[in-house]
């Protein structure tokens, strides 16, 4: 399949946690890409220039030749679809089983802990702010997100999964919210974590948020 210029629009501090879903994606599909960022603290995805790029008016945004998708999860999965394996390194497992798996913990990350997202926000991670304690809401939430992955990773497993995919790089972002404010976290899931951050596409990620 001949490659179509690929955009992916960002915002312009790329602390995101969508966008870097989105650009991990790309990165680990080795895809040649522009990355365009777009200012949301002036309003810039609201006027009618992006407008017409995404129905959402949300980052991130693809673009691929004249087809435009928002939000992260479903670029993923097109990317998937578009550029599959062997050619293109996959993102997702390859079991069906595991792959619906790795879609449920995108889909839960993306619907729940609001507490979290709200008193631990990514300035956390790519601005080194340190947040107050966590309220009783974002206490829930935390144990209810420990509780939730703990089978799945309690072992000392590197991946959520057979294979690395998206939904470790997404699950890790969350975990790091509260890992890099010094919240307590099981042993297991911050080494985890770590294990995570150090992969090259979010690497690639964090210089850019770092400049």
């Amino acid at each position: 399949m001949s490659q179509q210029n690929i955009t992916l629009y960002s915002d312009a501090d790329f602390f995101s946690p969508y966008v870097m879903s989105a650009f991990v994606s790309l990165a680990e599909k080795a895809l040649p890409f522009t990355l365009s960022p777009i200012d949301l603290s002036t309003g810039e995805n609201l006027r009618e220039a992006f407008g017409t790029l995404s129905v959402t008016r949300r980052v991130p945004t693809l673009v691929i030749g004249d087809f435009q998708l928002s939000e992260s999860s479903a670029i993923s999965e097109y990317l998937e679809e578009r550029f599959p394996s062997p050619e293109y390194t996959r993102i997702f497992p390859q079991d069906k089983q595991e792959r619906a798996r790795a879609r449920e913990m995108q889909a839960w990350l993306r619907s729940d802990f609001m507490p979290i997202r709200v008193e631990r926000p990514t300035e956390v991670i790519f601005a080194g702010v340190k947040m107050p304690p966590l309220s009783d809401s974002g206490l829930h939430a935390a144990n209810k997100l420990v509780s939730g992955v703990e089978r799945l990773l309690s072992g000392g497993r590197k991946y959520l999964f057979s294979e690395w995919c998206i939904a470790d790089t997404d699950l890790a972002l969350m975990l790091n919210r509260l890992m890099l404010n010094g919240d307590p976290l099981p042993e297991y899931l911050r080494k985890y974590a770590s294990y995570q951050w150090q992969r090259p596409s979010v690497q690639q990620w964090r210089a850019l948020s770092q400049k």
